[in-house]
């Protein structure tokens, strides 16, 4: 089974959710079409996923919306019948007379040359011939030392060789290990982080979906557990798609699994005394997405 980043988990996350762009949807579906394993996760995102199409009721836009398209696209007004233009028969071709070679009627032509050729042609054929006959002997000759070698004459015989081949097990892969994804959202609404953790590093990582952020503010990511007396920073989740970091090492695995974690507004650059200053604006928990790989 083969291991897979955090960002290919990730991805397959955001793939289940439709919030990738064009290019990334085609790079998920290349490697749905090779990868039957990462298919398997994209579909067990997309089971899992599936509760948030049901608390998200359907829109329907309004006639307006439909009359800009059809202006937009220059089919508000009545379409003119598509007319192809007559095509112009071609121009008549002249007869072509063959002219008369002048050469010819002032000096005959000598067959003496076509008889030496011919003769010369036969001799090429018979040694052509010969080499054929000869190249296939050898090549008869050649192939009874290889599949029947007691065939042949003694001073023909090839001599025994005796090869040592040596035979190196592959080593196994490693196992994967378990994959942890929460989604942080503001009251079930759309997306704006996507947190995936790796159960053996314990590394984690941000993925920005759709919030951005304001002004001379920064987002940072808290760790919220009945088990520690305040929360705790795990830094601030900086302006690039992705944020990795491995500052989860300290905590056990149980507190990293079943706390919650949220996204606050902070000055630029997070909290200076490390306590957060505004309420979580985004929040989530971690659910398994991967499990972990039973022993060999």
């Amino acid at each position: 089974m083969m291991a897979y980043s955090e960002d290919h988990i990730a991805l397959a996350a955001e793939y289940a959710l439709g919030t990738l762009d064009a290019e990334e949807r085609a790079q998920v579906e290349t490697m749905m079409a090779v990868d039957t394993e990462f298919t398997a996760i994209v579909h067990g995102w997309e089971y899992r996923l599936g509760v948030l199409n049901q608390m998200v009721g359907s829109v329907e836009p309004r006639p307006i919306v439909w009359e800009n398209i059809q202006r937009a696209v220059g089919h508000s007004g009545p379409q003119a019948p598509l007319t192809l233009p007559e095509a112009t028969p071609p121009p008549p071709v002249a007869p072509v007379v063959a002219e008369q070679d002048p050469i010819a009627d002032i000096w005959p032509a000598d067959n003496s040359n076509v008889i030496q050729l011919s003769g010369r042609v036969k001799r090429w054929r018979n040694v052509a011939s010969f080499a054929t006959a000869a190249a296939a002997a050898l090549i008869a000759m050649l192939a009874m030392q290889v599949y029947s070698p007691d065939l042949l004459p003694n001073g023909l015989r090839p001599k025994p060789r005796t090869q040592v081949v040596e035979v190196k097990t592959p080593a196994l892969p490693a196992l994967p290990s378990a994959q942890y994804v929460a989604i942080l959202q503001r009251n079930g609404g759309s997306p704006a982080f996507i947190l995936t953790v790796d159960a053996a590093t314990k590394n984690f990582t941000v993925r920005k979906v759709g919030a951005d952020a304001e002004p001379g503010k920064s987002f940072e990511l808290w760790l919220i557990s009945d088990r520690l007396p305040q929360p705790r920073s795990l830094g601030v989740i900086g302006g690039s798609d992705f944020t990795a970091r491995p500052v989860l090492s300290s905590y056990d695995a149980s507190t990293i699994n079943t706390a919650t974690y949220a996204v606050t507004v902070e000055q630029a650059g997070g909290s200076p005394d490390g306590k957060p200053h505004s309420t979580p604006v985004f929040t989530g928990k971690l659910i398994e997405t991967v499990p972990a790989a039973p022993p060999r």
